[in-house]
């Protein structure tokens, strides 16, 4: 069963179980003004819960007017099409590039199917196209007026090509999706998800400068919940950034390959995230939430794609 929090007024999040753990996955609601709306509803595995727990908060889930989308991997929005069923009169908001792929997604279950392989189906689910009658396309810049609140649209490359942040200035309340990284409950650790295929340690780090000269009271992240000290966090974020990716470049240049890769990141990375005081629970929410495997595969395209002349 997912866990719903009211944080302010206007506003829950919906703990979505995932792989059988809680705290790895969340959905943000937002509601005022006869208007219902979610960011990033999550996978089809996990449409169930959510349902429930939208019932549970005394929403109705074909009262839901918007659906908007940070960006459009798997864990975020792979379960809109069929989330659709059950609020069919939802608009989906979505940066305007990454708009195509949920309504054809085939290229994007090819992608991640690279990724995660036979487990596309244990972790995803079904991926249904998104009709484009719902489909709305915004772009940095742009300013929405959802559920009583006045968001600001910013576009935030880096962990995705196509990745946007939603930014309610007056709350000073920040949905940041992957933009600001992967921080779990009760550790003060943040990891930097890098999946491929456009990883870009460059654009992620002007991203990074974007959002504090936003200066945000707090980051709403997907993985998972609240974080208030923003800034420091997202300078820890830069750091890890970069020397995650250092690592990576490394064990390229003495010519290992991608399993000795992996091997070498987690020998040089999980200690950290143990002296912080994670236990093997913690270690396997974070690997949920963002696994060494597909870590190091991000940084091995990025470097390779942009950065040919460090070989």
């Amino acid at each position: 069963m997912a866990t719903v929090s009211k944080y302010s007024p206007g506003l829950w999040h919906i703990s979505l179980p995932f792989q059988g753990e809680s705290e790895v996955i969340g959905t943000y609601v937002l509601a005022g003004e006869d208007e219902v709306a979610l960011i990033d509803p999550g996978p089809e595995t996990t449409i169930e819960a959510l349902l429930a727990s939208l019932k549970e908060a005394d929403f109705n889930p074909q009262a839901i007017t918007h659906i908007l989308v940070t960006h459009i991997h798997l864990d975020h929005s792979g379960g809109v099409g069929t989330l659709l069923h059950h609020m069919p009169d939802a608009k989906v908001l979505v940066y305007s590039k990454a708009a195509p792929h949920l309504q054809d997604p085939a290229k994007l279950i090819t992608s991640a199917s690279r990724v995660y392989k036979e487990r596309m189906q244990e972790l995803w689910g079904k991926v249904e196209a998104v009709p484009a009658e719902n489909i709305q396309t915004i772009d940095g810049g742009d300013v929405l007026n959802i559920a009583g609140r006045r968001l600001e649209v910013h576009y935030t490359p880096g962990h995705a090509s196509h990745h946007v942040v939603f930014y309610d200035v007056h709350a000073g309340e920040l949905f940041a999706g992957d933009a600001a990284g992967v921080h779990l409950p009760g550790i003060d650790y943040v990891r930097p998800p890098t999946p491929p295929p456009d990883v870009d340690i460059e654009a992620w780090s002007a991203t990074i400068d974007l959002l504090k000269k936003l200066r945000p009271d707090v980051l709403y992240l997907a993985h998972f919940g609240p974080v208030r000290d923003t800034i420091p966090h997202l300078e820890r974020l830069r750091a890890q950034l970069f020397a995650w990716g250092d690592i990576v470049l490394e064990a390229m240049q003495a010519g290992k390959n991608e399993d000795e890769i992996i091997q070498v990141l987690m020998d040089k990375t999980m200690p950290e995230l143990k002296r912080k005081g994670a236990n093997d629970e913690v270690m396997k929410r974070y690997d949920l939430a963002t696994n060494y495997p597909m870590t190091a595969q991000g940084y091995i395209r990025y470097w390779r794609k942009k950065h040919p002349e460090r070989f």
